[in-house]
């Protein structure tokens, strides 16, 4: 982080006084990042055929507990890591968005696959979403069909990469006020994101006002 003058008294949120004062900013953080990087909670969730790669990447020949992700959680309340494997229709991302919404911050989600990172091989198919990152925010995407354990490994270390190069002032959940959660998608005749409502109603009224003028 930059230590000038300006950086600690501009940050992007907020930072205690007592923090600023007594604390060395860039070792606080590496300390910091260092524990979060390696105490990572994966949700124990999986959709389709990468859950079961996921799945031997958590036995004794793989073993992602050395790196620090231990053991799955099955509440979403005690995890921190979504591992999104499988194909993801629509008919389950408004169950997906809930457990996102229900984890714990800071969080993070890994698209593990093809069909989660883009659709897959269904990305044509009426059921199915072409990528989760249409709902949830992404941080790292693991290509492979499926991906291999070994994949899936440096996918985690990937993330752990990123989380330990995060800088306090940036973080989302240290503000002051709290996180938003995402909308849960409406499953309808088709999925429909809530936050798009607005412009569908638009473009709805839009339409009727030029058949009324046609006719």
């Amino acid at each position: 982080m930059n230590d000038s003058a300006d950086a600690l008294n501009t940050p992007r949120y907020d930072i205690p006084p007592e923090l600023q004062q007594q604390v060395h900013l860039t070792t606080l953080e590496r300390i910091y990042n260092w524990s979060r990087a390696n105490s990572t909670w994966p949700m124990m969730f999986g959709l389709a055929c990468c859950a079961i790669e996921m799945i031997a990447t958590a036995a004794g020949r793989y073993d992602f507990s050395r790196f620090g992700m231990e053991v799955m959680r099955a509440s979403p309340r005690q995890s921190d890591v979504m591992i999104v494997s499988g194909t993801v229709t629509k008919k389950m991302v408004p169950q997906i968005v809930r457990l996102y919404n229900q984890m714990s911050e800071p969080k993070y989600v890994i698209a593990m696959g093809a069909c989660a990172s883009g659709g897959g091989p269904f990305k044509e198919g009426y059921s199915v979403v072409a990528g989760v990152d249409k709902f949830l925010p992404v941080d790292v995407y693991i290509p492979g069909c499926p991906p291999t354990p070994q994949a899936l490994l440096h996918g985690l270390m990937t993330l752990q990469r990123k989380i330990s190069q995060e800088k306090l002032g940036e973080m989302r959940w240290y503000a002051k006020q709290p996180s938003e959660p995402i909308p849960v998608p409406l499953l309808g005749p088709d999925l429909i994101d809530p936050r798009k409502l607005p412009l569908i109603r638009k473009q709805a009224a839009h339409t009727g006002a030029e058949e009324e003028a046609d006719e």
